[in-house]
């Protein structure tokens, strides 16, 4: 699938920005489990913060093709980053997609340029898989809503300075999820722990606890009851991003694993030149290429419309090739891919992850199935 000229040179410069101001500071950041300001006012600077703002409030309107490659080029470098800015992107996306036209106004030219930080909270401690058992109700209280409940799994959560939150009206009644717009300074919000993670270490994951916390009736998002179809339509889009983060571990980890077996000798010459070697290589490439390939595909079928099928079978393939390349590349390392002193051992903790947020593997094949009944 040939890529544009346009999207050709948006892929060089986000290769660029990766390895002149992204990859040095990988390891440092996963170790001390801080994110890299930095490098999110550099994404600013190259106006990546606003890849899903329409062009009227100074964004890029990026095309889900565009949003995939920008994607995976920020993933083989830092993932944790790439998520931060994803997840950034479906706060733009969701006030684009069902914020009034003041909402609009009011967030997104700000949001453009970075900040604030762009948060989603729609899973809880016990309605992962299944939002419907959400237990966060926003109350109407006259021209107000009364926030209660507890979010978890929370990308920026401390980070964030605005929330894109899914709640019930009435936390009795399953048919009343409506998503809202609710800015992180008001009282009654708290950031919670922040998650002492495997993998994504630099990412800032936290959970978010609503106490009585109060939004102006303006600030829903969607119509009551609405919110469930309005957050599966975002994340059909999320879960190709997810795919295209996966895809860029994977590369990441096949190109350190090329570059070492062309480098490290045994019996006198190069372990690439080992059979057992050069068919493990043989198949990583394949793999990665055909999680590109799936990947690339779902995206543009999800221009102007949504594939969730598609979708969710390029993030069910992509996220488990990379767990499975990244095994490999330590593979290929053999003893010294069990140290911190090479990077395949933080691509094989942070590809994990990819097989789990916004859908399990288990879920992306639940949808892959009952699309198949169609």
């Amino acid at each position: 699938m040939e890529l544009t000229s346009e999207q050709r040179m948006i892929q060089e410069t986000v290769r660029e920005f990766v390895e002149n101001e992204v990859s040095e500071n990988v390891a440092e950041a996963d170790e001390s489990q801080e994110f890299p300001e930095d490098i999110w006012d550099g994404l600013a600077d190259l106006d990546l913060t606003g890849l899903t703002v329409p062009e009227k409030y100074g964004g890029f309107d990026a095309d889900e093709v565009t949003y995939s490659i920008v994607n995976e080029e920020l993933a083989r470098g830092h993932l944790a980053v790439a998520t931060a800015l994803s997840v950034h992107g479906l706060a733009t996306s969701c006030i684009r997609q069902f914020g009034t036209d003041d909402q609009q106004d009011e967030w997104l030219s700000e949001m453009v340029d970075g900040r604030p930080v762009g948060a989603f909270a729609l899973s809880e401690p016990h309605a992962g898989s299944n939002p419907a058992e959400m237990t966060t109700e926003a109350r109407k209280e006259g021209d107000e809503y009364v926030i209660n409940g507890t979010k978890q799994w929370i990308t920026n959560g401390k980070r964030s300075g605005v929330v894109i939150l899914f709640a019930k009206t009435d936390k009795d009644d399953p048919n009343t999820v409506t998503q809202f717009l609710v800015p992180k300074d008001i009282d009654g919000l708290e950031v919670g722990k922040k998650e002492d993670k495997l993998g994504l270490r630099a990412s800032d994951t936290t959970t978010l606890v609503f106490d009585d916390a109060r939004i102006p009736a303006e600030n829903r998002l969607t119509e009551v009851g609405a919110g469930l179809k309005a957050a599966f339509s975002i994340l059909t889009g999320g879960r190709i991003a997810i795919a295209s983060q996966a895809v860029g571990v994977a590369q990441a980890a096949l190109d350190d694993a090329v570059a070492y077996a062309n480098e490290r000798e045994q019996f006198g010459e190069p372990i690439i030149e080992k059979q057992a070697i050069a068919h493990k290589l043989a198949d990583m490439q394949t793999d990665v290429q055909a999680a590109r390939l799936l990947t690339r595909d779902a995206a543009r079928k999800n221009e102007g419309d949504v594939h969730p099928k598609s979708a969710s079978m390029a993030k069910y393939f992509a996220s488990e090739t990379a767990v499975d390349v990244a095994n490999e590349a330590v593979q290929v390392h053999g003893g010294y891919g069990y140290t911190k002193d090479f990077d395949v051992e933080r691509y094989y903790r942070d590809a994990k992850i990819t097989t789990i947020y916004e859908g399990t593997s288990e879920i992306q094949k639940k949808v892959i199935a009952r699309h198949l009944k169609d």
